[in-house]
This record gives structure tokens, C-alpha cells and sequence, in this order.
């Protein structure tokens, strides 16, 4: 009794044969059926068919009937299988679609970053259509599409000429692609419908790593960007802001760059409570690590005796944007003697110069002088309160022209105290300079609020050992002794050895040697020639009857309270700012910043609004302006030619 399974009147779905798709008669065995006739031995020979006959010619299409399936079985011609059950690969591939996503910003720049786009999918799971990619008929991207052999109607299915036909298509279709498929399933079949360009289609091709011969593949793929820090140069490392990927599609983005906020961190309240390590803490090392996680600062001290000239620089970019500086820095200090009559003026071009990413966080005037201190917007939130204290060295106190400003504020948990001064002048007067640095380090009153960070390394009579952090700046007026003739002497030998023989004769340099003023400061290694007395407008030195010995009457001191804080990168001077007698000297620092108490005196946000408002207005008018003259000549020269 031949068994139930070897029949093929069976009921049970053949094992080949995918569910859903049972013919009206059973799906022949490719190792039986296909075979040239039934010989002996073979199932076909022992098992008798439903209609009792011993076969059915092969190229004899079966016929349609409209009786019951279930009542009679109706001949039919061997085909090739539909669809091979691939167990193994249906679960891979259905479980990578399910790991797909549309990708955000950070992901869509990952998937440009050289990698081959026809493999792998995101990282994060979410689930997700597939993308459906464009290819010639007959080919397959993956195990699962092996196209059907269509029919045709009233034609019945193919017989075995149709599947080696198929197979000869299959080789054809290699040859077109250019590419080998993954399986030789290549069937005739109708073509993949074409991808409609909607919004994120161009996403949709490179990160879902679709089809890399495509056309425009190429073009899509884009270098690693690396958003650099704030302020940094190339030796520091980037923030935790900065460490995320982008595209130029970011700025299309939903997706921020500020750092998330716990909502536990804001429930906890820990706001105000003076801890360094609470979570949340506004001047805590959590929030220090997000802006800076190097701890450094970047900071930018300026000098400059500007004789009074009420005519200010066309430009003031070679002073405050060096070009030796990268990036701009994090915090702008710049001092001022013997200032311009109008102040307001004067900050107003600074505030231009550096435009809308930096705030006026506090300005201060002691007669003459003037002392501006602007910073990124985005710090602002992390500066105490600003205070400010003066001294008048001159013997009458209403004319002051001669003194020192101080202003005193504490960055994180770092205080800093910037001081910028102008001595008595005249060759011999060194007793008098040194009695004007002691009038101003008892002088100033500072901290008056702001809790001093370590009270016990500090002293009453000295101002700046209250402070973590001490610059120093200003026309301090000590000259080069020697004369005028030695010094023009060496000026002009050799560029390289000139420098060093000039601060031989330094009277500053000799007095911080012997300890009687500056103590505890530093100075960055001069390379530049002395900023006093240029004949305005000119590079020469003073040519009038006084004939004034050139010397290095301005400087910027540091003072660290903790060895190594402060790192000097760049001391030099400004030549090209010829409108004063002086040249502007300036100093680039990195500083290192400690986490702080957030429960002292804040600035909260403060800052000098209207002088905002004011420099963007008057940045803007002017590139108009600029724009307006280019179109002008461009309209010039046409008619020229013409």
C-alpha cells in the first residue's frame, strides 16, 4: 500500500510550497516531475495518477476547468517552484526592516562617512517601510523579492523551455547590471515602481543604504564635519556640544544642539544650595564639563594708549581678531588710557567689531580711562555680579589721568580681577612708578560682595592676592635706559637679536628682578619692538625736538594664584593702528576655570542692551553700504567696456 504522502491526490501542503499559494492541482516535485517520463523505480511509476494514465506530455498545457477543485483533480504541466522558503535570511532581513528608521541629523552624516551604503542599517531600531530601489527586471536586492514567473492569461503555466529560458534571461540581466545578484532567481517580472522624490528621499538613499551604483550616490557622500568648539584652538578638544556629528542638513533639523535636561534634575531643586557636585548645579562641575570640558578659557587682554585722538580706528580687526588666532576667544578685556572723549562711541565700535555673539558685560571709567569687558552670550549666566573700584595716583585727585581701574568678577568658580593703570611718566621717574603700583594694590577695594574663592591665601594690603586669577595691563611708562642713540643703535641690527638686547635696558624688567614691584607677576616672552613713541599716522619713531627714546611703556602682567593656570600663547602688538603715539600691545591666555558655588551673587543674564542693539544696527547698515559700492563699480566697469 503505497503510503499517503507519495500520492499526489494528497491533501497536505506540499513542504515546497509557501502557504497561500496552493495551486488547483499539486505542486510538482522538481526532482520527480521535471525528470523525462516516469521509469521504474520512480514514485510516478508506482503511484497512479487521478485519471489513471501514465502522464501528461509536458508541453501540453493543462486545461481550465470550472468544476470543483475538491471533486477532481485536473492535469496540469510541471513548473519550476515559485518561491523557495529561505527561512534563515526571512529572519534577518525582516528583523534589519524592523531596525529601521529615518534618521536624524547626527545619523544621516554617519552613513555619508565613506561607508558602503548597500549594507548594514541604523544603529537605533525603530519600525519602517524599506525603501524600495530602483533596479533592472529580473534582479533582486534581497532573498525575499525573487520575482514570480508571471503568466500569461489563457496560456497556462510554463513548462521546463520557459525555466531554461529564464536561466538564459538571468545571465542577461548580470551582464546588464554590471553586478552578480545574490541568487539566480532572476525571473522576468515587472519593474519596481520608481522611487518619488519626496523630502527625505535623498536621506532615505544614502542612510537606509540603498542601491550605491545609483547615479547620484557619489555626489551625496560628504567628509565628516566636526562642529569645533567655541572658542578653541586646534589643539584643544571639543566640548560635549560639539562632539555629535552634523550635516548641513542639521540646520533643517528638530533635533537640538543644547544639551538635554534631566526632568529629575529639575525637580531636585538643587539650584542655589552652594554645592560644587550637585546635580544640576549652575556653576557645579556638571554644567562646567558641558561648556568647557578641557576647563580652560580662552581669554583676550588689550592695551592701548590712545592719546586722547577723538579719531578712532576705519578698522579695529587687526586688534581684536589677530591673525594668529584661529577662533575667537571666550572673554575680551581691553584697556584704555588716555581714551577717546567719547566712550560711548569707542564701545560702540567694539561691540561692532565683534558682533552679535559677544555681550558688553560691564564697562567702567576712571577719567581717562576706560576698561570694557565683553564675553559670549552664552556665558553670561555663569559671571557673579561685576564690581569695579578706582585709585588716583596723581597728587590732585581732580585731574584723572593718572590712576588705576580695577574691575573684579568670579567666572564659575574661577575669580578674576583685570587692572589697567597708567603711570607717572618720564625717563628717571621710576620711584614714582613704583610708588603708584603700591597706591593701587591698597587702593582698590575689591571684592566688595562677591565671596573671595580662597580668604586664607589672602591679604588686606595686597588686592591682588584676593583673586584666583590677576591681569594686569597699561602704560605703565617705564623706558628703555641707555638713550636715544644706543637704543636707535640697536634697532638696527639683526631682527632676531635686537629684541633681546633692547629688554636688556628695560627699567620694568630690571625693578621685577629685584622684587619691588609686580610681585608674584608674570610676563610672556616679548617679541615684538617697543610700542612707544611712533610719530602718529607713521612707523618711525618720535622725530619731533623731544625726541623721545623708544621703549616698551605697555604691558600685560598675569598672576596665577595657583601655579600654572594661566598659559600665555600670543604677546605682540598692533602696527598696522597707527591713529595714538602707542601701538596697541595685546596678550592671548588660556586659563583653567573651577567649578564654583552657585549661591553668590549673580549677573543673571545682564548686560548692556542698548549698545547691543546699536552695534548690530550700525554691522548691518555698514555691509549694505559695502554691498551698494560693489554693485556700483560692477555697474562702473560694464559701462566702461561698452
Amino acid at each position: 500500500m503505497p503510503s499517503k504522502s507519495a500520492c499526489p491526490g494528497r491533501s497536505e501542503a506540499d513542504p515546497l510550497q509557501p502557504e497561500g499559494r496552493m495551486p488547483k492541482g499539486h505542486l510538482v516535485d522538481t526532482d520527480r516531475d521535471l525528470a523525462p517520463g516516469p521509469g521504474p523505480g520512480s514514485p510516478a511509476a508506482d503511484c497512479p495518477g487521478p485519471e489513471k494514465s501514465p502522464g501528461v506530455p509536458l508541453d501540453i498545457p493543462a486545461k481550465i476547468s470550472h468544476e470543483d477543485p475538491q471533486g477532481k483533480a485536473k492535469p496540469f504541466a510541471p513548473k519550476p517552484p515559485m518561491r523557495p522558503r529561505l527561512e534563515r535570511a526571512l529572519s534577518l532581513d525582516e528583523k534589519g526592516w524592523r531596525r529601521r528608521r529615518f534618521p536624524n541629523s547626527q545619523e544621516d552624516l554617519a552613513s555619508r562617512d565613506g561607508a558602503s551604503p548597500s549594507r548594514g542599517s541604523s544603529p537605533n531600531a525603530v519600525p519602517g517601510p524599506p525603501a524600495r530601489p530602483y533596479l533592472p527586471p529580473g534582479l533582486s536586492t534581497s532573498l525575499q523579492e525573487i520575482p514570480a514567473s508571471p503568466r500569461t492569461p489563457g496560456t497556462g503555466d510554463r513548462g521546463p523551455s520557459s525555466w531554461g529560458n529564464s536561466q538564459d534571461l538571468l545571465h542577461q540581466d548580470r551582464a546588464l547590471a554590471g553586478s552578480s545578484p545574490r541568487l539566480a532567481g532572476g525571473l522576468p517580472s515587472r519593474p519596481l515602481p520608481a522611487m518619488e522624490w519626496s523630502v527625505a528621499s535623498d536621506s532615505l538613499r544614502t542612510a537606509h543604504k540603498v542601491d550605491a551604483d545609483h547615479a547620484d550616490y557619489k555626489l551625496r557622500v560628504q567628509t565628516r564635519l566636526l562642529r569645533a568648539h567655541s572658542s578653541l584652538g586646534p589643539g584643544r578638544p571639543p566640548s560635549p556640544l560639539a562632539s555629535d556629528d552634523c550635516s548641513l542638513r542639521s540646520a533643517k533639523s528638530s533635533f537640538s544642539l543644547l544639551a538635554p535636561i534631566r526632568a529629575k534634575d529639575v525637580r531636585s531643586r538643587s539650584y542655589l544650595e552652594g554645592s560644587l557636585l550637585a546635580s544640576g548645579a549652575l556653576m557645579g562641575a556638571e554644567e562646567l564639563a558641558r561648556y568647557f570640558p578641557d576647563r580652560t578659557l580662552a581669554l583676550f587682554v588689550a592695551t592701548w594708549n590712545m592719546q586722547g585722538q577723538k579719531e578712532l580706528p576705519a578698522n579695529l580687526d587687526e586688534l581684536l581678531l589677530p591673525a594668529e588666532a584661529d577662533y575667537a576667544q571666550d572673554l575680551y578685556v581691553v584697556g584704555v588710557q588716555e581714551g577717546c572723549s567719547d566712550r560711548r562711541e569707542w564701545e560702540t565700535r567694539l561691540q561692532e567689531t565683534l558682533g552679535p555673539h559677544y555681550v558688553m558685560l560691564h564697562s567702567a571709567a576712571h577719567g581717562a580711562l576706560h576698561l570694557s569687558v565683553l564675553i559670549r552670550r552664552d556665558l553670561i549666566w555663569f559671571c557673579s555680579e561685576v564690581e569695579s573700584s578706582t585709585v588716583t595716583t596723581r597728587i590732585v585727585s581732580q585731574i584723572k589721568t593718572k590712576g588705576a581701574l580695577g574691575v573684579g568678577f568670579t567666572f564659575f568658580g574661577t575669580s578674576f580681577l583685570f587692572i589697567t593703570s597708567h603711570f607717572t611718566s618720564g625717563d628717571g621717574k621710576v620711584s614714582e612708578r613704583l610708588l603708584d603700583y603700591s597706591k593701587t594694590i591698597q587702593g582698590l577695594a575689591l571684592p566688595k560682595n562677591v565671596p573671595d574663592t580662597c580668604p586664607y591665601r589672602s591679604d588686606a594690603a595686597d588686592v591682588t592676592t584676593r583673586f584666583d586669577g590677576v591681569f594686569w595691563f597699561g602704560d605703565f611708562n617705564f623706558r628703555l635706559s641707555g638713550g636715544r642713540v644706543s637704543v636707535e643703535a640697536i634697532l638696527r641690527q639683526d631682527p632676531g637679536a635686537r629684541v633681546p638686547a633692547l629688554l636688556q635696558l628695560d627699567q620694568l624688567a630690571r625693578e621685577m628682578q629685584r622684587g619691588s614691584i609686580f610681585k608674584g607677576f608674570q610676563e610672556a616672552d616679548i617679541h615684538f619692538l617697543p610700542s612707544y613713541k611712533f610719530d602718529v599716522g607713521r612707523d618711525s619713531y618720535d622725530t619731533s625736538s623731544k625726541q623721545r627714546t623708544p621703549s616698551y611703556t605697555d604691558r600685560v602682567m598675569y598672576r596665577s594664584r595657583h601655579r600654572g593656570d594661566i598659559c600665555p600663547l600670543t604677546y605682540s602688538s598692533c602696527p598696522g593702528v597707527k591713529t595714538s603715539d602707542h601701538r596697541p600691545v595685546y596678550g592671548l591666555f588660556r586659563v583653567k576655570v573651577r567649578p564654583g558655588r552657585d549661591n553668590i551673587p549673580l549677573a543673571a543674564g545682564k548686560f548692556d542692551r542698548e549698545l547691543y542693539l546699536i552695534g548690530i544696527k550700525r554691522r548691518i547698515s555698514k555691509e549694505m553700504q559695502r554691498q551698494q559700492a560693489l554693485k556700483t563699480q560692477h555697474a562702473s566697469a560694464i559701462c566702461t567696456v561698452s
